[in-house]
């Protein structure tokens, strides 16, 4: 393959910039622009020239050989004193040379994929790393680029190849007198395997929450202070408020970290009856919107009123204007506001430790496929071992979908869309 190179690092003035190159014939534009050879595996202080012999700049110059580095090629890595004009000027002079070029999004990556160094899981897990805005989202990303998922999808396809390997030594002895009944055996690896499977596929979307990011809709009727409540938490005046209800037509977004949890608190339309058509489509948008969060948090006033909304479990319900009525809440004051978002966090809390390591929809649907085919061979060897060559073909259907998971087979058509998320350098 070509070799390539790019910007490792963001663009723009910064201390130290990072140049990597990836290819067969990275040692040889190390040695082009530092003038001599550079030590494999030992960081190396090296003047940078143009053709003219000028001095571009003293970099540390480190270099990975073959099997050792992140994409298992050759690579060379630049690091530059943190200069635009720098960075630029090196990156001209690479692309001078023959038998290199710029890398596409991704590719530093995709080449460690298709070199064996990752797996399609740990890429996936690399990509919500690199976005990782929260502790939580950093954990759980960490868990799947270090490789955690593609093990356990490993040690359920050993448990499946020995339980297909029981089957079709059945099938190859069918003519002859085989003393053993292999069915216990194969349902007792099958029917762990199932049960692990179909747990961490209900943990997908408490994982995707926790990538995403939690929702909680502030929700009551008008004029009780969610947009002053919603302001508090912001730290900023993110939704208008005055005395006037109805003042909130649209739904107001603000995400924040809560403790390590990614969470959007939307602020939205009173709850209540209207002639007002404007404020009437404002409130149905509340509702759909309240509807589909993962919490709401139910602002009341001292008289109950009757909202279109049902409390769910983990619904908080707190009387609001606290300033004004001596308990509950106040986005003015600040009063119970510490509270409310400890009461938050618990139940996020306890939700997200319901996440696996399967974190995509992705996975789900591996996870599924494969559980599906072990309930199938299940099924068939309850004929008896004369139907055994059809649930060896189940186990071989359930291998399957967990390669794909991994990224061993059948994933050609998701690998441009995934890598096209990545940055250029990476």
């Amino acid at each position: 393959m070509d070799t390539i190179f790019a910007l490792a690092t963001a663009r723009g003035k910064a201390g130290v910039s990072i140049v990597r190159v990836s290819g067969v014939k990275a040692f040889d534009a190390a040695e082009a622009l530092a003038g001599r050879t550079i030590p494999v595996r030992k960081p190396t202080v090296a003047n940078l020239r143009d053709a003219s012999g000028d001095l571009i700049d003293q970099a540390l110059v480190l270099s990975f050989s073959h099997g050792a580095s992140f994409t298992g090629e050759d690579v060379v890595e630049f690091q530059l004193h943190g200069s635009p004009a720098i960075v630029s000027a090196v990156l001209v002079l690479l692309g001078d040379m023959d038998g290199l070029r710029l890398a596409e999004p991704g590719e530093f990556t995709r080449r460690a994929l298709e070199n064996g160094c990752l797996d399609l899981a740990q890429v996936e897990g690399l990509a919500d790393l690199i976005e990782a805005e929260t502790e939580a989202q950093r954990r759980q990303a960490v868990r799947v680029f270090s490789g955690e998922l593609g093990d356990k999808a490993e040690s359920w396809r050993v448990d499946l190849i020995r339980a297909a390997a029981l089957l079709e030594a059945t099938i190859d002895f069918a003519d002859e007198d085989v003393p053993v009944d292999v069915a216990p055996e194969v349902r007792e690896l099958t029917s762990g395997v199932r049960a692990e499977l179909e747990g961490m596929a209900k943990g997908v979307g408490i994982a995707e929450r926790i990538r995403d990011g939690f929702e909680v809709a502030i929700v009551g009727p008008p004029n009780i202070g969610k947009s002053t409540l919603l302001n508090t938490l912001a730290g900023r005046e993110a939704a208008i408020t005055s005395s006037v209800a109805g003042t909130t037509r649209d739904i107001i977004e603000v995400r924040m970290d809560l403790r390590g949890l990614p969470v959007t608190f939307l602020d939205t339309a009173g709850l209540r009856k209207t002639t007002d058509e404007v404020e009437a489509i404002g409130i149905r948008r509340a509702v759909d919107r309240a509807e589909m969060a993962d919490q709401r948090v139910f602002l009341v006033g001292s008289t109950p009123s009757e909202l279109p909304l049902e409390e769910k479990f983990g619904d908080i319900v707190v009387q609001g204007k606290s300033d004004q009525h001596g308990s509950g809440v106040s986005g003015l004051t600040g009063d119970g506001v510490e509270e409310l978002l400890e009461e938050i966090y618990i139940v996020l809390e306890n939700r997200a430790a319901g996440a696996g390591l399967a974190i995509r929809e992705r996975h789900r649907i591996a996870l599924m496929r494969a559980s599906e085919a072990l309930t199938a061979c299940d099924f068939q060897l309850q004929f008896g071992m004369e139907r055994a060559e059809i649930a060896a073909e189940e186990l071989r259907t359930a291998v399957r979908a967990l390669e794909s998971m991994i990224g061993r087979v059948d994933v050609e058509s998701l690998l441009d869309e995934i890598f096209a998320s990545f940055c250029l350098g990476k």
